[in-house]
């Protein structure tokens, strides 16, 4: 008898064991069973053979669907480029994509009968995006084939109405030699540089150091700094881009006078600079529809005082991601908090229910709303006084232009950042334009070309 009941025993535990398990399956199987059935290894489903749904702009143009000789992108050339990277490639090969990230809703998995009905056709949910077709075409076109990435997203909802990443191919009718080219002309097509990039953000960091002297020195208003072209901090140059003379810090600010930027970096100290950088966004990456964004970095640990001095500058080793740096522009305008930015508005199923849907989400406070306002003083001085609102015409733009030396010969990156303090247009920006000329002459014209377009 005492056999029997261990054995029961046993076998009573073995049961509840199995039964738990079947549980925390079933409950995998209920939450996750979409993702099972499209990883990487169901090449007919992650490659876009099955996605049925189609991908639609803010409009309703449709971006890509399905029909019976496979996956078939917008009638404009223009259109499908600019858009392959927020849309996606065939292959699923654009981690970042609408068309890769919502594989399994354009799939049309159900928990019952998986990706077909039981008519054995497909029932895949169509994903509305939250960007404009044409205004997206209008930003490659101003980009003139240069490599970079538009960004504009409005910082009171969180739609992004333009994305675009450059270089980019056709995902209608890809090259034949996109797998097989070794002279390296698609480097970077598959790269989503607005969300996957970083760049040496060049005079656009003044922001960053900006907000710190503003939080830590008291008579900032009131400071003048000497400007004669450079200085020398530990026993090394720090090269102007022009002789300002004595100046305060607004004017140093709209003059982008890294003399007194790099010598504001130095009285702040590694501490400040890097609590500043990291509470702004630096040394962290942000989530897009499930997409994290590359990490804008900023790392001082080991600078001597004339590389610190360069860092404030936005040189040394300062990384930035242009998405980070748009949420920052939609941060100031928003007295200090961002809302965070999304890309897909809705996700609707084949019998019209609505799934998903966009929302404006809150996020961290990165500063103080009276450094906000700050800085929204200080950059509208910028576009107002010496950028020009002829740029912007009746929009307040708020604006940081940057020229980013980045060595081995090439020319500078422009960038621009920013964003309009019109209720009217709440849009924030940033521009990044490899191989540029100035920061204003290439990144500032891009933005003023989208800009303007969003305002017509």
């Amino acid at each position: 008898m005492k056999t029997t009941g261990t054995r029961s025993l046993i076998l009573f535990f073995l049961t509840l064991g199995f039964l738990a398990g079947m549980l925390l399956f079933l409950g995998d199987f209920i939450q996750d069973g979409g993702d099972w059935a499209i990883q990487p290894f169901n090449k007919h489903i992650t490659q876009g053979s099955s996605l049925s749904g189609r991908v639609l702009d803010r409009d309703g143009e449709v971006l890509a669907y399905s029909d019976d000789t496979g996956r078939v992108y917008h009638s404009d050339r223009e259109v499908r480029l600019a858009l392959l990277h927020p849309v996606g490639d065939t292959r699923g090969y654009i981690a970042t994509s609408a068309q890769y990230l919502y594989r399994a809703e354009l799939s049309g998995y159900h928990l019952v009968t998986g990706l077909t009905s039981p008519f054995g056709q497909t029932n895949g949910s169509d994903v509305t995006l939250t960007l404009d077709a044409q205004l997206c075409k209008t930003a490659r076109q101003a980009l003139s084939g240069k490599k970079g990435a538009v960004v504009v997203y409005n910082y009171k909802t969180g739609q992004i109405l333009c994305e675009v990443s450059s270089p980019a191919f056709d995902p209608g009718a890809p090259p034949e030699d996109l797998d097989t080219d070794e002279t390296g002309k698609y480097d970077g097509v598959y790269l989503n540089n607005v969300l996957s990039s970083t760049y040496t953000p060049g005079s656009t960091f003044k922001v960053i150091t900006a907000a710190a002297a503003i939080e830590n020195i008291p008579d900032l208003d009131g400071r003048t700094f000497t400007c004669n072209g450079s200085v020398v901090i530990n026993g090394n140059q720090i090269n102007c881009t022009a002789s300002h003379g004595q100046i305060d810090f607004k004017t140093a600010f709209s003059h982008s006078c890294n003399v007194a930027f790099g010598e504001l970096a130095v009285e702040l100290g590694a501490d400040v600079m890097t609590a500043t950088a990291e509470r702004l966004g630096f040394n962290q990456s942000f989530s897009v529809n499930g997409a994290s964004t590359a990490r804008s970095s900023y790392d001082v640990s080991d600078a001597t005082a004339d590389g610190l001095a360069w860092s404030g500058i936005g040189q040394y080793t300062d990384l930035a991601n242009p998405m980070h740096m748009a949420i920052l522009m939609g941060a100031i305008a928003n007295g200090g908090t961002p809302v965070m930015p999304y890309f897909v508005q809705s996700v609707t199923t084949s019998f019209g229910l609505v799934t998903e849907t966009g929302s404006a989400v809150l996020g961290e406070e990165m500063m103080s709303s009276s450094t906000a306002q700050r800085l929204q003083e200080y950059m509208r001085n910028n576009v107002s006084s010496y950028y020009g609102d002829g740029m912007f015409p009746g929009m307040e733009v708020c604006a940081k232009t940057g020229t980013a030396e980045v060595g081995g010969g090439k020319h500078p990156t422009g960038w621009i950042v920013g964003f309009s303090a019109n209720s009217a247009t709440p849009y924030a920006f940033a521009v990044v334009v490899e191989e540029g000329s100035s920061g204003i002459g290439s990144a500032g014209s891009v933005a003023s070309t989208v800009m303007g377009a969003l305002a017509s």
